[in-house]
């Protein structure tokens, strides 16, 4: 029996999922010590619930995806928001370096899924599914994607299989992006930077490092509230017109890099153009608690019981790219960055992106900084780069890899 949850009573469910896994880190210890997210605990705990729901009842609980989608929008578009020339400038050296060691990432999942397929006896394209197109891409790409296998490739159920891909690298994304990260640091003997109470309270009155604090009062006004919600209404609309403009066209973009882009296109016409003050830490708090909504509802959504229907083979696939995400992460993200606790905390993000989504890889973020200080390195790269760059790379990756085995 399907039960369709409309959209009050899923903003119920997502808040409740927030403050039980908010709850289960500060009472589970080793949840803390894992640093894993709050969203991913208390969602995860609520997916093996309706999982329990459906094998002993059979009832299957539906969840409001419009919601999902818009939060995960306004959370994009923040990302937007906050990137003006000048912090695109301040990543410098290390931003392009980071965007190719993700190039060269993308091409290593791509190639493992494809080989692995093959050897398997199962169609290369397959290989793809259970590559950067769900993985790297989530379940946005895997839907765009998938319907274009379907249609173009004869390759059935496509979207379905990218749907559970994708939700197995969710999962997996926010649970080793953490302990990664951590072990890193302990074997390592990093140390994050030293923040007293008066540093902690400059770094959010900076108005710079959107994300990075996220349990940090911020002071907003409703004059800057209102402000903040028309610039996320005028990054909705230019992501809805562009979507809408490039329906059919040969290079298609995701509606949240549209979202994003707009962000970025909004920001610097006021911050250059009309010399507006952008009020940062409304963005700030918009933003964060858009993140922790979209992943307490995308957790609330995994359907288990597709996850448990995964032919063996697939299951062989997605337990070799995790395995080989943290040997990359670990011997190439890790070292090309620096080695140093900056380096630690990206390889967490690109854990997060690497086999789920950047809403994750923020999260996986959060969960380091919260417990060894602050990373401004980490938190100025990883949102342009996993939300922006990596799709636009990642959509030539995929064309190349399917015009050369189609």
């Amino acid at each position: 029996m399907d039960l369709q949850l409309n959209t009050y009573y899923t903003l119920i469910c997502a808040a409740l999922v927030l403050l039980l896994g908010k709850w289960l880190v500060g009472h589970l210890r080793w949840l803390a010590n894992f640093n894993i997210p709050e969203p991913v605990a208390g969602g995860l705990v609520a997916a093996v619930l309706c999982y329990a729901l459906n094998v002993l009842l059979g009832y299957r609980l539906g969840f409001d995806v419009d919601l999902q989608t818009a939060f995960m929008l306004v959370f994009f578009s923040s990302i937007g928001l906050s990137a003006n020339f000048t912090k695109l400038k301040q990543g410098g050296r290390a931003l392009l370096l980071f965007l190719l060691v993700i190039a060269v990432y993308i091409g290593v999942q791509n190639g493992v899924g494809v080989t692995l397929a093959s050897l398997l006896g199962l169609d290369p394209l397959v290989g793809l599914i259970a590559g950067s197109m769900t993985l790297l891409g989530g379940h946005g790409t895997a839907g765009a994607w998938g319907s274009v296998l379907e249609r173009d490739h004869g390759i059935q159920g496509a979207m379905t299989l990218g749907m559970a891909c994708a939700t197995f690298g969710l999962i997996i994304g926010g649970l080793v992006g953490g302990p990664l990260a951590k072990w890193l640091i302990r074997r390592h003997q990093l140390q994050g930077p030293q923040v007293t109470p008066a540093d902690a309270d400059n770094l959010v009155e900076a108005d710079a490092y959107n994300f990075e604090s996220p349990r940090k009062t911020r002071l907003i006004t409703t004059d800057a509230t209102i402000e903040t919600l028309a610039l996320f209404a005028g990054c909705l609309a230019f992501a809805q017109l562009m979507t809408a403009l490039t329906a059919g066209a040969s290079f298609q973009l995701p509606t949240f890099v549209w979202a994003l882009a707009g962000g970025v296109l909004i920001r610097n016409t006021l911050d250059y153009v009309f010399r507006f003050k952008v009020f940062d830490r409304a963005i700030d708090v918009f933003g964060n608690a858009a993140l922790s909504i979209y992943l307490a509802i995308a957790l609330l959504s995994l359907k288990l019981w597709e996850l448990a229907d995964l032919a063996g083979p697939l299951v062989i696939i997605l337990a070799a790219q995790t395995v080989v995400m943290l040997a990359y992460v670990a011997l190439v993200t890790f070292r090309v960055m620096g080695r140093d606790y900056d380096a630690a905390v990206l390889c967490a993000g690109n854990c997060g992106f690497g086999m789920g989504a950047t809403p994750t890889a923020v999260a996986n973020m959060q969960a380091i900084t919260n417990q060894y200080g602050p990373s401004h390195k980490a938190f100025l790269i990883v949102p342009m780069v996993g939300a922006f760059f990596i799709d636009l790379l990642n959509a030539v990756f995929l064309q190349t890899f399917i015009k050369f085995l189609g």
